[in-house]
């Protein structure tokens, strides 16, 4: 996509003394000198991810909503529900993404389920979070086809919407009258994990009837029988027999389990054409077992790419961001497990990390001091690394807004912080997060609210905030990925900045403004003359004497040059 950008960046040293402006950073002038018409690069680490659970978030096709005989009575919001790969196709189709400025969608594991149902104390389950797989090499009829991830990944394209899809190495499904136990040589069926170290995180289980998968090991092991038999039944055992040969003498890596797994999993960006993989229960494996799957598909991306060349987006490499349960930024790069410290930000594994200490954040502190701590986050022990930030999620039991009170702070310190911004599904429209009669994570995982969407006023004007400040975000890679300084305390004003080769970006946004008249200097940013565009009321204005004056019914104000 091409734009005009005519910017060119004077740092200015600064001596400022006033109190509402920082005085530790530069100001930067923009001049209206240079014209140059440069493509807007695509940026992981400032990146708008919707984060969804397939079954949940859209029925696009009612003939696949039962399968296997997954027939049995399940607790609340523990059954499939019908979601599907061509009900988040749908939703692509329609622009639903695009309104909401999102540029990569984050999608719960899609592969075959096991097809039984488990009680793990919360009620009869299925596996409609895809986290308990029972084949690898298949996606779960519930949530599709082949055909249909072809489409998914084709139309999200076509609109730049990147597809990062769910790797689960750590463990099978749970054991049921339907889904026996994988090999000994496969997994192990206990300890259960007590978290108190290193050992006791990794070489366990991570609840009762979770087999792990050993990791560890480098034993040469043959398939399961129950796979053998499960694909010889459905006519295509020597098909996947001899992709695996193949695969094992161009690695030259054992038939050790986790190898298997790494193969599997790849096979998706080879044949789809996804674009990343969001790793799950990383800090439950040992360290090698990332390098070796991120060697794996930047192997798989790398030979889709060649022989693809029509379908490339750019020249970014494979994304893959890693899931340690409990890591905050505040720790730096490393993760304490009690007796050891693990540094999972490597060049060789994770260039990114969910961080859970977000939510804490954004709770504690207000505009300035949250949007100041990312920068000096991500420009110091993270330089160079990236994180991915969240308010709402699916396993996480204390979101920042269980209530849904607050869902106009929640997209401004979500949307606006630098860093990659995680939206939940549902987090744009309020949907509940309290659902009476529900156990556990049950509660997390409602179905999207198209309803109310649709019909409830207060939820339209919610979803609008969330789209003028995602389409933001979406067009300014300043937002998320560059650099923040405070231009004034009252009114709250600041600006950010970045640049890539001979592509610039600039924005100022204002926060928790006057309604009616707003007089804005802006002199350390525009020269006069200059024509900027407020995203959110959706004037144009002039700055003179350094002003930028508007009058909206509005408190924000975000400013791009028109």
């Amino acid at each position: 996509m091409k734009r005009l950008i005519t910017i060119i960046l004077i740092l200015l040293a600064l001596s400022c003394k006033d109190n509402n402006t920082n005085n530790n950073q530069t100001a930067v002038e923009v001049t209206n000198e240079v014209s140059e018409t440069v493509d807007r690069p695509f940026i992981w680490e400032g990146a708008n991810l919707y984060f969804l659970l397939t079954d949940r978030f859209n029925n696009g096709d009612s003939s696949n909503d039962v399968n296997f005989d997954r027939t049995l009575e399940t607790a609340k919001l523990r059954g499939f529900k019908g979601g599907d790969i061509k009900g988040v196709t749908q939703k692509v189709k329609e622009g639903y993404f695009t309104e909401l400025g999102i540029n990569a969608i984050w999608m719960t594991p899609i592969v075959e389920q096991i097809h039984g149902g488990t009680d793990e104390g919360t009620g009869v389950t299925y596996g409609f979070h895809g986290y308990w797989a029972k084949d690898w090499t298949k996606i779960d009829p519930n949530f599709g086809t082949k055909e249909d991830l072809h489409e998914l990944v084709q139309e999200a394209h076509a609109r730049g919407i990147r597809i990062v899809l769910d790797a689960v190495i750590n463990h099978t499904g749970p054991v049921t009258d339907k889904d026996p136990v994988w090999p000994e040589e496969w997994v192990r069926t206990g300890p259960q994990c007590t978290y108190n170290d290193y050992e006791s995180t990794i070489t366990c289980t991570l609840v009762a009837n979770l087999p792990d998968i050993k990791t560890e090991s480098n034993d040469n092991v043959e398939l399961p029988p129950q796979l053998v038999e499960k694909w010889k039944s459905e006519g295509r055992y020597e098909q996947e027999v001899a992709e695996l040969d193949a695969f094992f003498k161009r690695t030259g890596h054992p038939r050790a389990p986790r190898f298997y797994i790494i193969k599997w999993l790849t096979d998706y960006i080879t044949e789809f054409g996804v674009d990343g993989y969001r790793a799950d229960t990383v800090k439950h494996t040992e360290e090698n077992v990332w390098e070796e799957f991120k060697t794996e598909c930047d192997y798989a991306f790398a030979d889709y790419k060649k022989n693809n060349p029509d379908k490339v987006l750019d020249d970014n490499g494979f994304y893959i961001v890693g899931e340690v349960y409990n890591y905050g930024v505040s720790s730096g790069q490393e993760f304490d497990f009690g007796d050891r410290k693990v540094n999972y930000f490597d060049p060789a594994s994770f260039h990114s990390l969910i961080n859970f200490e977000f939510k804490w954040n954004s709770k504690e502190m207000e505009y300035e001091a949250l949007f100041n701590r990312y920068f000096e986050v991500l420009h110091g022990d993270l330089k160079d690394f990236g994180t991915l930030n969240y308010l709402t999620s699916h396993d996480d039991g204390r979101p920042f807004d269980a209530q849904r009170k607050k869902p106009y702070e929640t997209a401004n310190k979500l949307l606006l912080s630098p860093g990659t911004s995680q939206v939940y599904y549902g987090d744009e429209s309020s949907r509940a997060l309290i659902i009476p009669e529900t156990v556990g994570d049950a509660t997390l995982r409602s179905l999207m609210n198209w309803d109310s969407i649709a019909k409830s006023p207060r939820t339209k004007k919610v979803l609008s905030h969330w789209q003028k400040l995602g389409k933001f975000r979406e067009r300014h890679p300043a937002i998320g990925a560059g650099r923040h300084q405070r231009i004034s305390q009252k009114p709250y004003l600041f600006y950010r900045t970045f640049s890539k080769g001979n592509y610039k970006d600039v924005v100022v946004v204002g926060l928790d403004l006057e309604l009616g008249k707003k007089t804005l200097n802006v002199s350390k940013v525009f020269k006069d003359g200059v024509t900027l565009h407020d995203a959110y009321s959706k004037q144009d204005v002039t700055v003179n004497n350094g002003n930028a004056i508007l009058n909206s019914e509005y408190d924000i104000v975000l400013l791009e040059k028109k």
